[in-house]
């Protein structure tokens, strides 16, 4: 009798290990799911900044050229000059949307001012960085929507449950998107040549 108690415990004991090291491997990888995502999010941002960089690279030689011939436009010019550094002063994702809608505005309003000047629309340097803005424009909007979708991968994924378990007690909080306010300026700045 005492050899089928003692066989009884192990046993349970041994069941009792299972479940500990099955909680324990599902707690492991649900943390570290949670982190490569995490990552992927950071990794899809800095695809964003890369291109935002390179944007307000392309911004003041833009508006030297205008000055060149639309000097007098000074109001346009100032709009993109300000917009400019918001952009490259925000901190936060929303900050830097909003920068950007700022942005895509006054590059618009720039852009239709070259209509009104024949010999700024016909220069080879300005048409040269119009284009290097209508690719920049695109790569940030694959930049944006491959972001947008690793956050709401990763969102989708602290929300689910079991893993939203997880996900409160170590402390993941959800990204935030990368949207678009007003529909106008939902469409990249109109590049005619």
């Amino acid at each position: 009798m005492t050899l089928l108690t003692v066989g009884g415990v192990g046993c349970f004991v041994l069941g009792i290990g299972v479940v500990v090291a099955l909680a324990l491997g599902w707690l492991l990888l649900t943390y570290n799911g949670l982190v490569r995502l995490r990552n992927q999010v950071k990794n899809a941002w800095s695809q964003i900044d890369v291109q935002l960089k390179r944007r307000y690279d392309l911004i003041p030689n833009l508006i030297e050229t205008v000055k060149g011939y639309a000097a007098h436009e000074k109001e346009t010019l100032e709009r993109v000059i300000a917009a400019r550094q918001r952009g490259m002063a925000a901190n936060t994702v929303k900050d830097q949307a909003e920068a950007e809608n700022m942005i895509t505005g006054a590059l618009r309003q720039l852009f239709a001012l070259s209509e009104s000047y024949p010999n700024l629309k016909a220069n080879e340097n300005f048409l040269a960085l119009q284009e290097e803005l209508a690719s920049t424009e695109n790569k940030i909007a694959f930049s944006r929507q491959y972001y947008n979708d690793a956050v709401q991968t990763f969102n989708t994924k602290q929300e689910m449950f079991p893993a939203k378990l997880v996900a409160s007690m170590l402390g993941f909080q959800p990204a935030e998107f990368f949207e678009v306010e007003e529909s106008s300026q939902r469409e990249a700045p109109k590049v005619k040549f």
